[in-house]
């Protein structure tokens, strides 16, 4: 007898949920599964596959409502332990940019900068429970008329604050090598001259959107792991570029797909939301996002078992070609090449590095299977899925 077509719904795979009779593994895991059973079989076995990756992700940043003073101030300009914040929002409203450096900071005039405290280490001190040196400033107006103020603040006594990431999760991303004769130092690390290191930022075959390379789970309202608590897919990202060109599996071999995410600050935690100081270049935060996708039939199956070998990026010169805005390709490689440790490149073996952390992407998802098949977190379904 000839089996049905696999079919679920969100609504079906909450309720297993509920029940905790849910099945829930890792993308690595549903590799496996796949490759022995067959897409269709693993569909009808699988309900949730999780991913994860965790990296620096610059587009990234806090809301921070830091509450009413007596009198009242409307704050023109605002500093986070000496890191500026945007402030052109509301009175006692501000924004933090994970790229934002010290206001004494000597960027690159003494080369290569080191950047050791900017917006992404104000928002991992505040989750560490650390005091805030706020300091405000405003021309005074007739409701607010009170031109300055400085006080600590800390997370938990905050009103309000938000991580709101206009650009994570980044589907797919060079590999970033450096021709000219001199080292360099970018946002994609240190570069050796005449090519003698090759750096990448992907998790790979756990990678989100490469598991789900069409979005067809992803969008407005997707429940996820985001910093070590829980938070949602609120649009496309910035730079959001699906267009691209991708494999007979429908992956893309350039950047793609992004996500603009958002979440409670203060439910998350220090380890999953880490400032970054990047030499010569600048600031970040390395941001962990962990997006379950359901399994609601065999073509997402199929998806959620690509593997690192069948998944391939493009070698990009960042030392001519990227500066002048050139996206000339110099080759493709595989993840699982890679993560191998070196890559072979015109007839030489070069070292390979990664800039985002396998072991801890695999631990976000792991994380997160938990979490699922516990029943302390159910799907959301997306109001509509991202732009294809």
């Amino acid at each position: 007898m000839k089996k049905s077509k696999v079919s679920k719904t969100y609504a079906q795979i909450n309720a297993k949920i509920r029940k905790g009779d849910v099945v829930v593994v890792t993308a690595e895991e549903m590799i496996d599964i796949v490759r022995e059973n067959g897409a269709a079989e693993a569909a009808r076995q699988v309900d949730v596959v999780t991913t994860g990756t965790f990296s620096p992700m610059c587009s990234s940043g806090a809301f921070i409502n830091f509450g009413h003073a007596v009198p009242g101030i409307k704050a023109s300009q605002v500093w986070l332990n000496d890191v500026p914040a945007y402030a052109g929002i509301a009175a006692v409203d501000c924004y933090i940019g994970a790229t934002e450096p010290r206001s004494d900071d000597p960027l690159n005039k003494v080369y290569p900068g080191e950047f050791r405290y900017g917006g992404g280490h104000v928002i991992q001190d505040l989750l560490a429970g650390e005091k805030i040196h706020l300091k405000a400033r405003s021309y005074g107006t007739d409701c607010y008329p009170r031109k300055e103020l400085e006080k600590e603040i800390d997370l938990a006594t905050l009103p309000q604050a938000t991580l709101c990431n206009p650009r994570n999760a980044y589907q797919n991303y060079n590999c970033a090598i450096n021709l000219t004769r001199k080292t360099i130092y970018t946002y994609m690390g240190t570069l050796k001259p005449m090519a003698a290191n090759a750096n990448y930022c992907s998790a790979g075959q756990l990678s989100p959107l490469l598991n789900d390379p069409f979005y067809q789970t992803i969008g407005m309202g997707t429940h996820i792991f985001l910093g070590g608590g829980e938070g949602y897919v609120t649009w496309h990202g910035t730079q959001h570029n699906p267009g691209q060109e991708r494999t007979a599996r429908g992956v893309p071999v350039r950047p793609a797909g992004t996500l603009w995410v958002m979440g409670d600050l203060k439910q998350m935690q220090p380890q999953w939301l880490r400032g970054v100081s990047i030499q010569g270049y600048g600031c970040s935060l390395a941001v962990g996002v962990g997006v379950p996708i359901p399994i609601l039939n065999e073509d997402l199956a199929r998806f959620t078992g690509v593997a690192d070998e069948e998944l391939f990026t493009q070698i990009v010169d960042y030392g001519n070609d990227y500066p002048k805005g050139r996206a000339h390709s110099h080759g493709m490689v595989s993840y699982a090449e890679l993560k191998s440790g070196s890559i072979q490149f015109k007839g030489k073996q070069i070292p390979s590095v990664p800039l985002s952390s396998v072991v801890k992407a695999r631990e976000i998802a792991e994380a997160l299977k938990q979490r699922i098949s516990g029943g302390q977190f159910l799907l959301g379904a997306p109001q509509f899925t991202l732009p294809q």
